[in-house]
């Protein structure tokens, strides 16, 4: 009798002891971060699949049988949850059940369409590229935040933020808007004024300046150069509005030809600014554009050495002069 009781008390106090190491010590080896992705119609066999290839054998059943304990298929909290190397069953389980989800850190890209940033956050989130696509493109939406169809990129200022991997399309918008805000101070509002521009102005003229050059010291006077094109009532002539226009932003030289076509975002044909950004611009961009350089330059023209800059001018005798430099290099080097 006595070693009856001593085998079954020696059996409970092994269970008690293997719970408590399946509760309690870390899931995972070293210092790695391994993520569990809940999506609404997941269940406890979809989370224990995941968890099959991350977790350490005998963890991984400390949380299916949390999951079985506390009905956990009744109780889906759909979410992002980061699973870290010191991190127990029981409170891995707890985030789990409670909805505590890991922020996305998502980064904005500088990106020329509006398809490929919904492609890019939809890739990021949960959330639907489409959805997302169709919300920008609708005029209704999109006047919720202040924009319309044309200034749909204004809502997005590329710097990176903390957003919940399930958000929804419209909660997303509904941040994004808090962040421009929060990005236009009253000192860029200032600056703005004084050009003078609205916030969508001059973020529509800093889209255009990135596309011009990557080279962050020379923006602010490519965008005084066309800042004073402006004053002037002069046409921006902007090469990367009819890239734009065209939708055919591989093009190494414009032609002629090219010229011609009938579009608002044409800045060869129509003076002033294009209705809209061409692309999601930079914070150096935009800056640039507040801080604009003040000189008499009214021509530029990409240097003959392809280094990414280019040469200004003052006047159209000199600006044909560095153009023709750039043509005959375009032409020893066969770009077409």
């Amino acid at each position: 009798m006595k070693r009856t009781k001593y085998i079954v008390a020696s059996l409970i106090l092994f269970f008690v002891l293997l719970i408590l190491y399946v509760m309690f010590f870390p899931f995972l080896k070293g210092n790695s971060t391994a993520y569990v992705y809940v999506y609404p119609d997941s269940g406890s066999k979809d989370v224990r699949a995941q968890l099959d290839t991350i977790a350490r054998g005998p963890q991984k059943y400390g949380v299916s049988l949390l999951m079985a304990v506390a009905q956990y298929d009744k109780h889906v909290k759909p979410g992002r949850y980061a699973l870290s190397s010191g991190e127990s069953a029981l409170r891995f389980f707890r985030n789990l059940y409670r909805g505590h989800q890991t922020p996305v850190e998502l980064t904005i890209p500088p990106v020329r369409t509006l398809e490929d940033l919904s492609g890019f956050v939809s890739h990021k989130l949960m959330m639907d590229s489409l959805s997302l696509y169709h919300a920008l493109k609708d005029s209704a939406i999109m006047s919720e935040y202040g924009v319309d169809t044309a200034n749909a990129y204004c809502l997005f200022v590329p710097n990176t933020y903390e957003v919940y991997w399930n958000v929804s399309v419209k909660e997303f918008l509904k941040r994004m808007k808090k962040e421009s805000d929060n990005f236009w101070t009253s000192d860029r509002l200032e600056k703005a004024r004084r050009i003078p521009m609205t916030p969508h102005q001059v973020y529509t003229l800093a889209s255009i300046v990135d596309e011009e050059t990557a080279n962050n010291s020379e923006k602010p006077k490519i965008a005084g150069m066309y800042i004073n094109r402006l004053k002037a009532d002069m046409p921006l002539q902007a090469d990367p509005t009819i890239k734009f226009a065209w939708k055919k932003f591989g093009l190494k030289r414009i032609y002629q030809n090219l010229l011609g076509i009938r579009s608002p975002y044409n800045t060869y044909k129509n003076t002033g600014l294009p209705p809209g950004p061409i692309r999601v611009a930079s914070v150096k961009g935009i800056d640039a554009v507040l801080n604009y350089e003040h000189h008499d330059y009214m021509y530029m023209c990409a240097k003959e050495d392809f280094s990414g800059t280019h040469n200004f001018a003052r006047t159209y005798g000199e600006h044909l002069r560095n153009a023709a430099k750039y043509t005959k290099a375009l032409n020893d080097r066969q770009i077409k």
